[in-house]
Formats: C-alpha cells, structure tokens, sequence
C-alpha cells in the first residue's frame, strides 16, 4: 500500500480518483458544516476542469494515433484515463492553476476577492471597460437624432389593454376621427396598430412606465420634435430578420398617436398612391409596403389577416345588438 495514503486523513483521501469511500466521507464532512470540506470539494472541482483539458488534448492525440499500435487498445486507453483522472487531482490538490482558491473565497464568503452574488451585474462588472463603448454610443446617437432639445428615454414593453376586445372598443372613438381623413376603414386602422402592438400587448413604455402611445411603430427622426423611446426591434434585410436599436416616437394620447399617423402618411409623398387606394384596406396596405412603410416582406398580408378576423366580426356584431336594444 502506498505509504502517502496512509497519512492523508479521510477528507484527503477523496483526492484518490478510485478511492469511493473519500468521496462518501466528503460528502458526509460537508453535511455537518465542516469547513474543510468546501477546500476539498473546490479542489475535485479543479480537478475535473484540469481532466476535461486532458481528455481533449488525448482526443486530439488520438486522430493521429496508429490503429494498429499495441498502445493504441481499448484496455490502454482505460488504464491512461484512469492515469489521466489522479494526475488532474494531484494538480488540483497542489494549487497548480488556482481555480480552486477562487472557488473558496466566493462560496465562503471570506477574503479580499470576494462579492456577493446580487452585486454582480449583468455586463459581468465590465462597465468601466466598457464605458468609452457606451460613451461613443450615446454620442452616435445624439448625431442621428440631432441636436434637438428633446429626451430620450430607454424603454421596455408591456400590456396597456386587458385583450383584443378592449384594445378595439377603447380605440376606436379615435381611430374613426382619423380614418375618416385618410378615407379608410377604421378598423383597418385597428387592424395595423393591432399587428404593430401585438393587440395593445407590447407597448412601449419608459423605464418610469409612461406609456410612448405609439401605435403605429413610426420612428423619430430629425423631423420628430418630441421626445423618444430608444427599442430593440426586429429589421428586415434583404428577407433576413436582424436586431436593431432604433428611437420610435413618444405621444401624450392615443388620439395624438393616431392624428400624427395620418400626417405621417398623408404629407409623405412615399405613401401617395397608399392614400389613393385608401378605398380598399387590401391595396392602401400593399402600396404602404411597396413604399416601405414597414420592412417585413409579408406586412400587407398580416394586417388584412386582422382587419379579416374573428376579433373585428364580433366587435361589428355587438355594435349592431346595441344599437338594436337602444331602439
């Protein structure tokens, strides 16, 4: 018996890749608060992230290996990777690479090098590297939009109607102001800012929770004098999906969301032959498309899908029961 084993003390003894019983007395000195034990495990720890690096470097030793070698058998290999096993320990147990340190102060809360897990943020604590990043960001930012004095706020997205029911009836008062100046139906005009919304589901709104009202996904640009809400969003590019960041445009009122739509569209000479066709939902959204109004390459079609089904049918057939019973 090898006389090294015989002074090492149980918890010790687990280092033995073949040794079960060490590992059960680990597992037992860890169930009573043995501080030892956590030395002991963060050293097993290090030992399989040493052992995973060998078997990668045998995995690429043994592509050139010859196949017909004595040394190349399956019974070799066994014995080699049991080889592999207690060397990954012995180096792990020494403090060759210190992983094992690292492993210690953080679970054990001690030392300089510790910090609790809720301080750690999201960039992995690299703010100030990355802050010259951040700093030329804004900068290019600022450049788009331009100088005027207007806020720009970061922005998240959540429900603001309770369903797709609510969403029409709350809507639509506006929507038949402003469809009636574009010659359309007013529920094609629900219909889109539905698709835009995702029925009034995802909203944007600013990190205090105001709502920006924009139903119709319009951007703000150097013409925009009101505030912004910078949003990941999803752009079409050549029929491939891509994410962008772009700054939409900020409302005070649905009703302002809806009147500013209609200007958008109507002064835009883009969308002339949209607002000539505004007669048929089908070809006021196609030619919308065609002018580039959004950069999905099936928009039209999902938004008559809409303005066609079920949500819109039941909304018509309660207006018209009302209007039965007030009579």
């Amino acid at each position: 018996m090898d006389q090294s084993l015989i002074t090492q003390n149980p918890l010790e003894l687990s280092r033995n890749a073949n040794d079960i019983k060490g590992l059960d007395e680990l597992r037992r000195a860890a169930q009573s608060g043995d501080s030892k034990a956590l030395d002991e495990a963060a050293k097993q720890f290090e030992a399989i992230f040493v052992q995973m690096m060998l078997k990668s470097m045998r995995k690429a030793q043994d592509v050139m290996a010859d196949k017909d070698s004595p040394f190349n058998s399956e019974q070799v290999k066994f014995y080699r990777d049991m080889h592999d096993t207690q060397i990954a320990s012995d180096l792990a147990s020494n403090g060759s690479i210190g992983l094992a340190d690292i492993i210690v102060r953080q679970l054990g809360k001690t030392g300089e090098g510790y910090m609790p897990a809720g301080a750690l943020r999201n960039d992995g604590n690299l703010s100030s590297i990355n802050r010259n990043t951040i700093v030329s960001t804004q900068k290019a930012q600022e450049g788009v939009l331009g100088n005027q004095p207007t806020k720009t706020f970061q922005t998240f997205k959540t429900a603001a109607f309770e369903d797709a029911q609510s969403f029409i009836e709350q809507l639509y008062p506006a929507a038949q102001q402003a469809a009636e100046q574009l010659g359309l139906d007013p529920k094609a005009l629900l219909a889109q800012a539905a698709i835009e919304t995702g029925w009034g589901q995802h909203m944007i709104h600013n990190t205090s929770g105001q709502n920006s009202h924009n139903l119709f996904g319009i951007k703000a640009d150097r013409r925009w004098q009101g505030d912004r809400a910078m949003v990941d969003t999803i752009e079409f590019e050549k029929g491939v999906a891509a994410p962008k960041k772009a700054p939409f445009r900020m409302y005070d009122s649905f009703a302002d969301s809806m009147q500013d739509y209609v200007g958008f569209v109507k002064q835009n000479s883009r969308y002339e032959d949209a607002v000539k066709h505004s007669q048929s939902p089908q070809d006021y959204f196609s030619e919308l498309q065609q002018a580039g109004y959004a950069t999905d390459p099936d928009y039209a079609n999902k938004v008559i899908a809409v303005f066609e089904g079920e949500q819109f049918k039941q909304y018509s057939l309660e207006k018209f029961s009302d209007r039965g019973e007030k009579k």
